[in-house]
């Protein structure tokens, strides 16, 4: 392997429009604002990494303006003018810092996606050279698609059949209190044949266990993060009484986390953000954990660009996600987005993984500068 010698580390800040708005129990965002990463090297490659935050610290504690300070102040110091031969060298570098698990998940993608490139491999080659023989791409990711709170049911309805027209063939919903057991009775009255879980958004405590017991009737493939974003404890209460599967996601930040999740009987599916668990190096850790425990797995989405689907998009071909993750075709959030080419809805409801080598998509240099023009338009920190 051709090791990389970090010259410089830029940051971009844009804002996207939405095609549509997704609106969760978290709110409802107008547009995308992200980090994009650019790591550039001396060997003569760019690599590209995006800190997936939000504009509110809603999901996570990190904003645009947070991960901007750590980053410049306390992360890159640590990386500009090293040499690196695999990732695992800088997410040591930037333990030292704790915690701000997005800012590092788009500065180690950056690395990944040099290191990648310098060594003409795609990514997702390079993933499965940190893993077990036999774990090399399906060439596709299986996908589903996640659809926030609409009006009323059948407005819901509306949109489902629309994106079942399109292709996608797992449908996810969000729920919340008062929007919950009648709203999932409605759906599968409507359309009962339908793959659909339900995504709470840590929405609900253990007190809500009899209600939330109301969900086993309408045959989910499961309920997501129902109760507190840092709790495990809880769930493995929960669990026990629903028939339906829980699925942890923010719950699970680490490979530990993941180790006492299934030591406590908390959840029967992990949803695996790598940008929640700080990067690909612990998400290949994860990803080994669940195969070695049978536990399915799929990767979820933060409604990423081009350049952090990419990267997900390769994870997620790997032989061990095993249920359709949320990594929605291009046109589903932006039109255009800051990458070319697009990501298309294949068949079966699937995403190809891109033939170039690192992620596999390039940066257009026009829609970035577009995106920071609308980030400086929109950014509420700013007088």
């Amino acid at each position: 392997m051709k090791s990389i010698t970090i010259q410089d580390i830029k940051l971009h800040t844009i804002a996207l429009p939405f095609v549509e708005p997704l609106k969760t129990s978290f709110g409802n965002d107008p547009v995308k604002a992200t980090v994009l990463v650019e790591i550039i090297t001396a060997e003569g490659v760019s690599g590209w990494g995006e800190i997936t935050v939000e504009v509110a610290p809603g999901y996570a504690a990190e904003t645009p303006v947070t991960s901007e300070h750590i980053a410049k102040n306390f992360l890159m110091p640590k990386l500009v003018g090293k040499t690196f031969n695999h990732p695992q060298e800088a997410q040591a570098l930037m333990k030292k810092v704790r915690g701000h698990h997005h800012t590092k998940f788009g500065l180690e993608t950056g690395i990944w996606d040099a290191l990648a490139k310098v060594n003409e491999m795609r990514l997702v080659d390079l993933f499965s050279s940190y893993l077990p023989e036999g774990n090399t791409t399906k060439g596709y990711a299986s996908v589903g698609v996640s659809i926030g709170i609409q009006k009323t049911i059948e407005d819901t309805v509306k949109v489902i059949q629309k994106r079942y027209d399109q292709g996608y063939r797992r449908i996810k919903l969000k729920i919340q209190p008062g929007w919950d057991v009648e709203f999932a009775r409605g759906i599968r009255a409507a359309l009962p044949d339908i793959v659909m879980m339900l995504d709470a958004n840590s929405a609900y405590t253990l007190k809500d266990a009899e209600h939330l017991k109301q969900l086993d009737a309408f045959n989910l493939l499961m309920i997501e993060q129902p109760l507190a974003d840092d709790d495990i404890y809880e769930h493995s209460k929960l669990q026990p009484m629903l028939k339906t599967p829980i699925c942890l996601d923010e719950s699970i930040k680490s490979p530990s986390d993941l180790k006492l999740a299934i030591e406590l009987g908390a959840l029967r599916i992990l949803n695996l953000k790598p940008v929640r668990v700080g990067g690909y190096v612990d998400s290949l850790e994860i990803y080994k954990i669940c195969v070695e425990n049978k536990l399915p797995l799929w990767i979820g989405g933060m409604m990423e660009t081009g350049v952090g689907r990419a990267a997900n998009v390769a994870f997620a071909s790997l032989p061990g996600v095993t249920l359709p993750s949320d990594i929605s075709a291009t046109d589903r959030y932006y039109n255009p987005d800051v990458t070319e080419p697009p990501f298309v809805l294949g068949k079966n409801s699937t995403i190809a993984v891109p033939e170039a080598a690192g992620i596999g998509v390039d940066v257009q240099p026009d829609r970035l500068a577009s995106g920071k023009q609308l980030w400086s338009e929109v950014n509420p920190y700013v007088d």
